[in-house]
């Protein structure tokens, strides 16, 4: 693993959120409380910048709603790259962004989820300063809170190189379990990482976990 990384951000967002009834892109970021004047930041803006200052460029996978997230990726700064056939699975997304990211000439990425909200700054730093110090066998990094396994996690070339091999209908948790002596879990003080948006019931309790920030 080398020592000056350079990163490529990744932000899979090609699915179509079916259990929330809208795009989860595109939902209010901070989620809006009653009174509250309706917030121009998105999901999706909010993942960007937050993942601006920890990489050299940011990728948004996107699918059919290519049209509907383009503005909101362009004005922030980033690039988009579209899945063909994202029926395929989140997965496909995934070797999509990092066949691009590996494209830019980079050999590590940082990999979220839309879904998953925004986390600290010094999160993301730990998880860098994490990457930069491990031993030449990890080949990723991946948060940890209260047991719990989350997003954004780092990868180099090896593991890269591992997704990019298997059939885009796979799972990279299974690959991940699959190559765990390489995997290093950092614990980190930063409950975002274990949160995953799918309904509206989830989007709704993020309130009483953002409180207690």
């Amino acid at each position: 693993m080398s020592l000056t990384a350079s990163f490529g951000g990744v932000i899979l967002a090609a699915g179509k959120s079916s259990r929330m009834g809208q795009d989860k892109a595109l939902l209010a970021w901070p989620p809006l409380v009653a009174g509250q004047t309706a917030s121009s930041d998105t999901l999706l803006s909010a993942a960007i910048r937050s993942l601006l200052s920890a990489t050299d460029f940011i990728l948004v996978v996107v699918g059919e709603n290519e049209a509907a997230l383009a503005p909101v990726i362009y004005s922030h700064g980033a690039s988009l790259v579209v899945n063909r056939d994202p029926q395929r699975g989140q997965f496909s997304s995934l070797q999509v962004g990092l066949q691009e990211v590996l494209n830019h000439g980079r050999d590590a990425a940082i990999v979220t989820l839309v879904d998953r909200p925004p986390v600290k700054s010094v999160t993301l730093q730990t998880l860098r300063d994490a990457f930069s110090m491990a031993d030449p066998n990890v080949w990723a990094i991946v948060p940890e809170y209260s047991g719990h396994h989350g997003h954004p996690y780092l990868i180099g070339r090896e593991i890269m190189s591992a997704f990019l091999q298997e059939p885009a209908t796979s799972n990279a948790r299974d690959i991940e379990h699959a190559h765990h002596k390489h995997v290093q879990y950092v614990r980190v003080d930063d409950p975002l990482v274990a949160v995953n948006i799918n309904t509206p019931e989830d989007y709704a309790e993020l309130h009483v976990v953002l409180q207690g920030q």
